[in-house]
């Protein structure tokens, strides 16, 4: 028998480039590359984000005592995904932040690429949960079986087989603009995940 090595009670410091886009004594505000990790996590404890970040801070990240994997992590982007994040420094902020997204007072946009032509506006509502047939990923599932979840898009330009979308969430659910864009039969384009590749 083979017991694997336990993973790490907390997050290291690990010296890397990041692309900081502001910086003051209670936040920061880093754009993640796409493949980047955000925090670690089975199968990439070190190389992540908040690796990164906390070697650039010196450790001054906002850290409970349930969290010490997570420091200063008040919103996530998939592996896949790029674009700005921010990071609390201190516990005070962290409440802030976590308030405003909790109250939906701080908005996210992101943009994504889709397969198809989509009307030029819509709303997609649906319940996402773990897929019945495959509980690595996510799906819409019938009202009430899971968390409930709402995506507002805007196309902003067509092309031949492709529409750019802005694309706002009342929710953060895991997957959430991939498992919506993928019910509504308009894959984001490149995800191999949900049906785009």
């Amino acid at each position: 028998i083979r017991l694997p090595k336990p993973p790490p009670p907390e997050a290291e410091p690990e010296k890397m480039d990041l692309d900081i886009v502001y910086e003051d004594e209670h936040l920061i505000i880093v754009n993640k590359s796409v493949d980047m990790v955000v925090h670690p996590a089975f199968g990439n404890w070190t190389g992540t984000l908040v690796n990164g970040l906390l070697h650039h801070t010196q450790e001054n990240l906002s850290l409970t005592e349930e969290e010490t994997l997570r420091p200063g992590i008040v919103h996530r982007l998939d592996k896949n995904t790029s674009g700005l994040l921010v990071v609390a420094k201190n516990d005070v902020a962290h409440k802030k932040l976590a308030r405003q997204f909790a109250e939906k007072t701080a908005n996210r946009t992101y943009w994504t690429i889709v397969w198809g032509s989509p009307p030029d506006t819509g709303t997609i509502r649906g319940d996402i949960g773990r897929s019945p047939r495959d509980r690595k990923i996510m799906t819409v599932l019938p009202d009430g079986d899971g968390k409930h979840a709402v995506t507002h898009y805007k196309v902003l330009e067509r092309f031949d087989h492709l529409s750019l979308l802005e694309v706002s969430l009342e929710t953060g659910r895991t997957h959430q603009i991939r498992v919506h864009m993928q019910h509504e039969n308009y894959y984001v384009f490149g995800d191999t995940t949900y049906g785009g590749a």
